[in-house]
C-alpha cells in the first residue's frame, strides 16, 4: 500500500506557537476551522454568515501573513481593491495582535543580527534586510517573517522522517518511508503492517515535538497514488 501522512495546516500552527496568540492558539486547541475563524474576524461576521468566497478569502491571508504579502499583494491575489485588501489585513491584525508584535519583533531582531533562527536553532543569514533599496529591503523583511516558521515546519518533518525511520528499523519491519513533498511524508507499506505503520507515522508526526498547540496529521491509503490521496 502507499500511505499518504500529511501535516494540517503545519505552518499556522508554528505561528500560532511562536507568537503565542491568544485566539490564534485557542482556535487551534478547540480544534476549529481556522479559515473560517479569521473569515469571521476580518468580515466581522458570525460564523453562520460564513461564505465559501469569505472563507478563501482568509485562507489567502492567513497564509499571506506568513509570507509577508502587503495589501498591494493581496489585492492582485484576490482581484480587490488595494484599499479593501489593506483594510483585510488591518482588520486581521486588530484582533490577532500577537502577531503583529511577533513579525515587528522578528524584523526588529533580524535588522540587529542578520540573521533569523528557526525554532530549533537553524540560522539563515539575511543581509537583505538592511539594503538602502526598498525592492531588496522589502525581500529581507519578508524572508525575515517567514524563515522562522517555515524553517520550523521544514526542521519539524526531517525530525519526524528520523525518528519514524528509526522505529522501522528497531521493529524490523518491511515498511519503508519512500519520499517527503512538502508537509506531506509518502510510505510504502506491507499490507499486514498497514495498522502497526499508521500508529508509528502518525505518532512520529504528531509527538516529534511540543508546541503550544496540537500538530495534526491526516493519513490516506491505497493501492496507488490516486486512492492515497482521496
Amino acid at each position: 500500500l502507499l500511505f499518504s501522512s500529511d501535516y494540517s495546516q503545519i505552518e499556522l500552527r508554528v505561528l500560532a506557537h511562536m507568537s503565542q496568540d491568544k485566539l490564534l492558539i485557542n482556535t487551534f486547541l478547540k480544534d476549529e476551522d481556522i479559515h473560517s475563524k479569521v473569515a469571521q474576524e476580518v468580515f466581522k461576521v458570525s460564523a453562520d454568515k460564513v461564505t465559501h468566497e469569505m472563507r478563501r478569502t482568509a485562507k489567502v491571508i492567513n497564509f499571506g501573513i506568513i509570507y509577508g504579502m502587503s495589501g498591494f499583494g493581496l489585492s492582485k491575489e484576490l482581484g480587490i481593491s488595494q484599499g479593501e485588501a489593506q483594510q483585510y489585513i488591518d482588520n486581521y491584525f486588530e484582533m490577532y495582535s500577537g502577531v503583529r508584535e511577533y513579525i515587528n519583533r522578528v524584523l526588529e531582531e533580524v535588522r540587529s543580527r542578520g540573521f533569523a533562527t528557526t525554532l530549533s536553532g537553524r540560522i539563515r543569514y539575511i543581509p537583505e534586510i538592511n539594503n538602502p533599496d526598498p525592492a531588496v529591503r522589502q525581500l529581507g523583511e519578508r524572508a525575515a517573517m517567514n524563515t522562522p516558521i517555515q524553517g520550523t515546519a521544514a526542521d519539524i518533518i526531517k525530525m519526524a522522517m528520523v525518528n519514524i525511520n528509526k522505529v522501522i528499523k528497531e521493529r524490523n519491519l518491511a515498511s519503508r518511508l519512500i519520499m517527503q513533498i512538502h508537509d506531506e511524508l509518502v510510505f510504502e507499506v506491507k499490507e499486514e503492517e498497514s495498522d502497526i505503520m499508521e500508529n508509528i507515522i502518525k505518532k512520529g508526526m504528531e509527538q516529534v515535538i511540543t508546541l503550544s498547540v496540537p500538530l495534526k496529521v491526516s493519513l490516506g491509503k491505497g493501492k496507488n497514488w490516486a486512492q492515497a490521496h482521496d
